[in-house]
């Protein structure tokens, strides 16, 4: 049974940036992810040029949890013994006859790893962020391309799909202009980041009224980092956050130690020399949540300080928060949109926008809705230092 807890109790507040405070706008995100990674297979490693042409509707194909499997070129959504729900090869459905036949009843070969914390290995790859999710389509239509012309058994590819990815991704992608995604999102961020309403604006401004730490903890770059908060928040958004670290690494931040992952001074955006212990507030890059711990021991004054973090991926947000950590965690889920959001009938004043199927816990499907969804709850007229329950997220 999922226990609440209230933010009133929390002295620290965190919250992952892409996807989370900053939200893209999804079909164009998607197509200019797909198209970086296209054209650098195309023109750098020779595959078909018809990989460049695709439908919107085609991106469907695309889904959080699909798992890849690189040796046989197979696609699965699998069930929470292990056993396969649904498969693809390429983007050709299987049939349940033909998953029958190649997976039986049995468990997934390699589902011991992927419900662990390992989301890639040398054997597959699981999709569960937006960031590389348009690359499933675009592997499977390499697999339909090498079946179509090579009759293969046996796929390896993988290693030019890990190319593209760096390419395009690399830390040093957006200081270089380098590769397609970065110099597209400079380009036109309106074409590609939805702005925070001022009620998210408002409603940071009062948690940090409250008395409460506000964290910005992403795995983006120093550089990348500030272009979107510039652009959601505003050139004064450093003003909403007590302490911002960027190129986190996530999840290691909060399962390495800080031998491993110490924290690291910026200038320029160049990450400096590694820093022995985290002494005050400020900007910072990769770490670890040890060392940040004791840092909001030092500015809180107690003990064991109580500390939420919001996000959106579960591998890397959710999952290591709580299980390392032990932070309270709201999962940040937009594929939810399009359900709606219900809150106790004790505590509604007015209906919300958003309700449906949920009668008694709440998912908050929208950070852009939380302020919204926080008035909606409050059963005193003290908002943020009363009681705003939310479920929390069940990653063990």
């Amino acid at each position: 049974m999922p226990r609440h807890f209230s933010l009133a109790d929390c002295e620290a507040m965190g919250f992952d940036l892409d996807h989370t405070l900053c939200r893209y706008h999804l079909p164009q995100s998607a197509r200019l992810i797909y198209d970086s990674f296209a054209q650098y297979l195309v023109t750098e490693k020779g595959y078909d040029k018809d990989l460049l042409n695709i439908t919107p509707e085609s991106l469907d194909f695309c889904c959080k949890g699909l798992v890849f499997d690189l040796e046989d070129g197979n696609f699965l959504k699998l069930a929470e013994d292990g056993t396969v729900l649904r498969a693809s090869h390429g983007t050709k459905s299987m049939t349940s006859e033909e998953i029958l036949e190649t997976y039986r009843r049995r468990e997934w070969k390699h589902f011991s790893s992927v419900n662990g914390m390992l989301s890639r290995s040398a054997k597959y790859y699981l999709y569960d962020n937006y960031f590389d999710l348009p690359g499933a389509l675009l592997c499977a239509r390499v697999v339909d391309s090498l079946d179509r012309h090579d009759r293969q058994k046996k796929y390896d590819f993988w290693k030019d799909m890990v190319a593209a990815i760096q390419h395009n991704y690399k830390i040093s992608a957006f200081k270089e202009n380098c590769g397609t995604y970065f110099p597209e999102v400079k380009n036109d961020p309106d074409k590609y980041l939805q702005r925070c309403p001022e009620s998210v604006k408002k409603w940071l401004k009062q948690l940090k009224n409250a008395g409460k730490i506000l964290l910005l903890i992403t795995s983006s770059h120093s550089d990348y980092c500030r272009l979107l908060c510039e652009h959601i928040l505003g050139h004064d958004f450093e003003e909403f956050f007590d302490i911002v670290i960027t190129n986190a690494l996530k999840p290691g931040f909060f399962s390495q130690t800080p031998n491993q992952r110490p924290f690291r001074t910026l200038e320029n955006d160049e990450e400096q020399e590694a820093l022995l212990s985290l002494d005050k507030p400020g900007w910072y890059s990769q770490g670890n949540a040890i060392h940040l711990y004791e840092l909001l021991k030092k500015m809180t004054g107690k003990v064991d300080p109580k500390v939420v973090y919001f996000g959106d991926s579960m591998h890397s947000d959710i999952f290591p928060a709580r299980h390392y950590s032990n932070w309270e965690t709201v999962f940040i889920l937009e594929e939810l949109l399009g359900d709606k959001v219900m809150v106790p009938a004790e505590t509604e004043s007015e209906p919300l926008e958003k309700k449906g199927k949920y009668e008694i816990y709440h998912w908050i499907t929208d950070l852009h809705d939380f302020p919204q969804i926080t008035q909606q709850l409050l059963v005193t007229t003290q908002a943020l230092q009363e009681h705003c329950c939310l479920m929390r997220s069940q990653c063990l």
